[in-house]
């Protein structure tokens, strides 16, 4: 367990530094954005996750492919993970399993047709201690527009950790201000 949790973050710090040696602006999201933001407050209430979830601008894909490719990952268009077209992933290794791999988010895009908004620019990016990653009002936008089971579990730490409230609602737009009311009033 200790080994595959490992991984994950190996996985994360080698694509991130091949990144920003080839000069391409990204930003860190997902469930590795989540655990960095909630572990400014508590280690304790980190979770793991086994992918990395990176937002990068459609223009910049042709070099990171490059650039994680010679990082030693191997690109791969994945369809039947439940987006539409499939989904821009590099594995780690031609061996590794999609579980194991960089999902490519595309930066202001809609992933789905039917989201609510598009993804943030990697411009909505923090430096974090080894990586960029994006902002909390980013990620809070994402995890609202996704709002699966897993979006809804993040957002119920970052409530729990104080890390978001009702003071949120006037920031958001009004749909996912609906959403994130909803998830106040009844985290179940």
């Amino acid at each position: 367990m200790i080994r595959a949790v490992e991984k994950v973050r190996e996985r994360l710090l080698r694509a991130a530094r091949a990144l920003e040696a080839a000069g391409i602006p990204y930003a860190i999201a997902g469930g590795n954005a989540v655990a960095a933001h909630v572990s400014r407050v508590d280690e304790a209430a980190v979770r793991t996750t086994r992918d990395v979830d990176i937002l990068l601008r459609r223009s910049d894909w042709a070099a990171a492919t490059r650039a994680l490719e010679q990082a030693g990952f191997t690109y791969r268009h994945v369809t039947g993970l439940g987006m539409p077209g499939g989904l821009e992933a590099f594995l780690d290794g031609p061996e590794a399993s999609v579980r194991d791999a960089l999902h490519i988010v595309p930066a202001g895009e809609k992933v789905r047709a039917d989201n609510l908004l598009a993804t943030p620019d990697v411009t909505e990016s923090e430096a974090g201690d080894q990586f960029r990653l994006v902002t909390l009002p980013a990620l809070v936008r994402m995890k609202l527009v996704g709002f699966r089971d897993k979006d809804r579990t993040h957002l119920r730490d970052l409530i729990e950790l104080g890390l978001l409230d009702a003071s949120w609602c006037e920031r958001l737009p009004q749909a996912l201000a609906i959403r994130l009311k909803e998830l106040l009033e009844n985290p179940e």
